[in-house]
């Protein structure tokens, strides 16, 4: 099997890392309540998406 000639120093590694990083999630309001959630995930504060009540929140 394959295996490096030479170990890779932590500098040229972290270097080939500098793009992995966490992204904030995209949130917008929600056309029917106007409170902030997810992209294609339904309102967690009144239960829509797309227009239709999903689920009736709890509280």
């Amino acid at each position: 099997m394959a295996h490096p000639k030479r170990r890779i120093s932590k500098s040229r590694r972290d270097k080939r890392r500098t793009h992995y990083k966490a992204s904030a999630p995209t949130l917008t309001a929600c056309s029917n309540c106007g409170e902030m959630k997810l992209n294609h995930r339904a309102c967690p504060s009144c239960g829509y998406y797309a227009g239709r009540s999903m689920f009736v929140p709890e509280s």
